[in-house]
């Protein structure tokens, strides 16, 4: 149970640019602009679903850094601790895919004020008075070896703190390999301060030096057993899983195990029209982090959670602005006719 009060989100805030209307990137020279980031999202998300979320991030001192800060306020998030340094913002691009081609991105993130910051750069007594939790991701560790060493830093203040810690997987390959750091060495020190896992079978693996056979659903129940075993602080880990037909129809799952050797299942959804998938995560973790603060019972909270997942599919950008209310009318199947 993760008790009422803000969810902390510690990770990078980033410019999101994406080719229009299916494009290459680049084919025509336009490019629409968001604000994202993986932690970010999550802020957003908790927020726009009613529960109280604060931003734990540096951001460059110019007008992008300020854009972004009013951005996440007007999404209701607590940027009231949140710096200001000079440099430049994270970035990355995005050429969405379309039938059988990928999406792909290109990350534009090295040298960040955000990587570049001093692992002691937050006080993490102050930033974590009152929280209710924090939350990262295995994305932060990769931009490098200060950020690295500010996510173990902060986890272990958590801990320390009696705070609850979320930890979603997010194995990002490509910036490890800027650094040549040692991904599964630093994710695992991660995963064993924490509460909540967003993790499948294969960041299980990765973290552990160990495989995992059988169906997909047989992998999952190997690979949690192994990671409660290997994390004594864990308590849940839940993951999505997602059969892909073409880029725009998709079908979303999601599974959930607990310590005492619990599982809860939620049903495939098909997804068809699909708008954005990035971030879809992201509001995954955001719906089970909120079903657990309100106290929903856990087959509850996963359903809840998958189905913000898959609200998530039908909002442009980064950032799902599903409210509690969109959630649960999906859930309760209302339908697609017009609200009035």
């Amino acid at each position: 149970m993760i008790s009422e009060g803000p969810i902390v989100c510690f990770g990078e805030v980033l410019v999101r640019l994406t080719a229009p209307d299916n494009e290459l990137l680049l084919q025509s020279g336009r490019l629409s602009v968001n604000f994202g980031g993986a932690e970010t999202n999550v802020a957003v998300s908790l927020s726009r679903l009613g529960g109280a979320s604060r931003m734990a991030s540096v951001l460059p001192d110019n007008a992008i850094g300020r854009a972004a800060f009013d951005a996440l306020r007007g999404h209701g998030v607590d940027v009231s601790r949140l710096r200001f340094v000079p440099g430049r913002m994270g970035l990355y691009f995005l050429t969405p895919g379309a039938v059988r081609r990928p999406s792909e991105v290109i990350y534009d993130r090295w040298g960040s004020v955000f990587a570049e910051a001093e692992p002691d750069a937050i006080d993490w007594q102050a930033m974590l008075q009152g929280a209710a939790a924090l939350h990262m991701s295995g994305i932060t560790p990769a931009l490098g070896p200060k950020a690295a060493a500010a996510a173990l830093r902060a986890a272990k203040a958590a801990n320390g703190l009696g705070v609850p810690v979320s930890f979603d997987g997010n194995y990002r390959g490509k910036l490890w390999a800027l650094w040549n750091g040692d991904g599964p060495k630093i994710l695992r020190e991660l995963l064993a301060c924490a509460s909540v896992a967003f993790v499948d079978d294969r960041d299980i693996a990765l973290v552990l030096g160990q495989t995992f056979g059988g169906p997909d659903a047989e992998r999952q129940r190997q690979a949690a057993d192994a990671a409660f075993e290997a994390f004594p602080t864990l308590q849940r880990i839940a993951t999505t899983r997602r059969v892909q037909p073409s880029m725009d129809h998709h079908e979303l799952s999601a599974s959930m195990s607990t310590r005492e050797g619990r599982e809860w299942v939620s049903e495939a959804e098909t997804l068809t029209g699909i708008v954005d998938r990035i971030g879809a995560g992201d509001a995954f973790a955001a719906g089970l982090l909120h079903g657990l603060r309100r106290g929903f019972d856990d087959q509850t909270a996963l359903d809840f959670a998958k189905a913000a997942a898959c609200l998530k599919h039908g909002i442009p950008g980064d950032f799902n602005l599903a409210s509690e209310a969109d959630v649960k009318a999906l859930l309760a199947q209302e339908g697609l006719d017009i609200r009035r």
